[in-house]
């Protein structure tokens, strides 16, 4: 069973030809809709693979809550301990994307903010029976470490999405199993633009695996082992919420597969995103994901990416 602890959200996703510099106004070819929200997506993207899936978190006492609590059970995700923030609006992401599939998302937290201590509290017995628990930074950190510090030494499987990049210096970073960082959250996160360099200053803190995204490369293993694993070649329009595919996908293989053979599976569950609009609907299903590993993905690389 997989448990998915973060951030629900409305996404306003507008389609434009370029995104707009500083004091730049761009005509939009069109705004649609999308549950969205990191958590909910990669519990949306988990339950597509077939799997067991819990998601807990917070959404406002609002109509857009009743949209995405629907979507995620539509998806076979069990939110039965979603719980509502009287009188706070549901969270909401703001997401440009222009004509080559790139975006660029302003967040508001809204009830996501409201997940706190006493909340894990409720729900901790629950996370502690999973086999793997997926987190992200759209919530509080102050609850996020809560939880960390809650939870057995070795079971669940932590998989941890530090986006949007925060200061981690409050996790306990010896807790966290795999950290899943793009190209630019790492930098950030470290102050390293070389990869490498990045992720072994984060190994050197507790975290006992980096596997860092970088697009249409695929992505990069730093642990007990150093490994690129290459992307497949897609249509790209949309890559808002590749990066959930990807911690989805490998929420549900990564105790079931060699590290590297699950991380083949996770990009291209994040390539096959890519092609398609939107958040939630742009999620693949196990079967596509398998497909396209069998058809288009190399063998993995060994050695120095």
């Amino acid at each position: 069973m997989i448990a998915v602890v973060g951030s629900a959200n409305m996404d306003v996703v507008t389609q434009v030809d370029t995104l707009p510099g500083p004091g730049e106004t761009v005509f939009a070819r069109s705004t649609h809709h999308y549950p969205g929200g990191k958590g909910a997506n990669q519990a949306v993207a988990a339950a597509r693979f077939g799997e067991a899936v819990s998601f807990y978190g917070k959404v406002g006492d609002d109509t857009a809550a009743d949209e995405l609590l629907r979507s995620m059970a539509a998806n076979g995700v069990n939110v039965a301990a979603v719980e509502r923030a009287a009188g706070v609006p549901t969270g909401q992401a703001a997401v440009l994307v222009d004509g080559a599939g790139e975006n660029a998302i302003v967040y508001t937290a809204g009830a996501n903010s409201a997940v706190d201590a006493a909340y894990v509290d409720r729900i901790i017995d629950r996370v502690r029976a999973a086999d793997v628990l997926l987190l992200q930074l759209e919530i509080p950190l102050a609850a996020t470490a809560h939880l960390l510090r809650a939870l057995p030494q070795k079971r669940p499987i932590v998989i941890l999405d530090p986006a949007p990049p925060r200061d981690l210096a409050m996790l306990p970073l010896d807790r966290i199993d795999i950290l899943t960082p793009n190209r630019g959250e790492l930098a950030s996160l470290t102050g390293h633009s070389v990869l490498e360099n990045a992720a072994r200053r984060l190994l050197a803190q507790g975290i006992r695996t980096v596997l860092c995204t970088v697009g249409s490369d695929g992505a990069h293993w730093y642990g007990e082992e150093t490994q690129r694993i290459a992307a497949p070649t897609v249509a790209a329009v949309d890559t808002t919420a590749a990066g959930d595919a990807f911690n989805g996908a490998l929420a549900c293989v990564v105790a079931k597969m060699p590290v590297a053979e699950a991380v083949r599976w996770a990009v291209a569950a994040g390539a096959l995103t890519t092609t398609r609009q939107g958040a939630q609907p742009s999620l693949p299903r196990r079967s596509e994901v398998e497909a396209l590993v069998r058809q288009t993905m190399p063998p993995r690389t060994a050695g120095n990416p």
